[in-house]
């Protein structure tokens, strides 16, 4: 069997770790993630077709409590009136409209709903990407990306669901949506907070923020 280097740290060091929902699972050593390989990806219009069928939107309220647990922790570090950008803000944009209501300035980018390219161009003082870093194919490289595009200081806030130990992974519901591909740990975001140089702050499990250094 061949095996892909690590998406996330370029390891070539991971091994088989399951077979299941028709695909292969892959873990690293090195940045502890398990991620799926390319042959086994859903083409964009099967991925679109899921997210369509997503129900998140300002007026449910169990998924602003959902995104609260970023929410909460990253307006104590930003103040009010910072510049943002939510990547991946979905069919349904909500992030982004509860920090509006907070006192931020926001943009919003999708691959699928908002695709404004333009945004990549800016420099923001905080970027959130909730439920999305798990989707992407290629997510050191889209991280990185939004890393530099931060402002002094500047603030990154990610949410995606912790992966569980080896056993547990084998019945995991979220492995189960095919558009889910990269599966992290906490000692993942201890690797990028490492390589980025970054301060990390994990307010609970799946939380993430990620907080440039000052220099000087």
């Amino acid at each position: 069997m061949s095996i892909e280097n690590c998406p996330w740290c370029e390891n070539d060091n991971c091994s088989f770790l399951l077979g299941a929902e028709n695909r292969e699972y892959i873990k690293c050593t090195n940045c502890d993630i398990v991620f799926v390989p390319k042959k086994f990806f859903v083409s964009k219009q099967e991925e679109k077709a899921k997210y369509d069928n997503h129900q998140n939107s300002p007026t449910n309220k169990g998924y602003k409590e959902f995104l609260n647990r970023l929410l909460t922790p990253l307006c104590t570090l930003i103040p009010k009136n910072s510049h943002g950008l939510d990547f991946g803000s979905g069919p349904g944009p909500t992030l982004s409209i509860l920090m509006t209501d907070n006192g931020y300035n926001m943009d919003i980018y999708d691959y699928f709903y908002h695709n404004e390219p333009q945004v990549f161009e800016k420099k923001y003082d905080f970027i959130t990407s909730t439920e999305v870093i798990e989707h992407l194919h290629n997510p050191y490289q889209e991280i990185t990306k939004l890393w530099s595009m931060l402002n002094e200081n500047g603030v990154l806030g990610i949410m995606t669901a912790f992966r569980p130990d080896d056993e547990e992974f084998k019945t995991w519901y979220y492995k189960r949506d095919l558009t889910h591909v990269r599966f992290f740990t906490k000692n993942s975001f201890l690797w990028l907070c490492e390589k980025l140089e970054a301060d990390i702050i994990i307010p609970q499990d799946g939380v993430v923020i990620l907080k440039k250094r000052k220099h000087g």
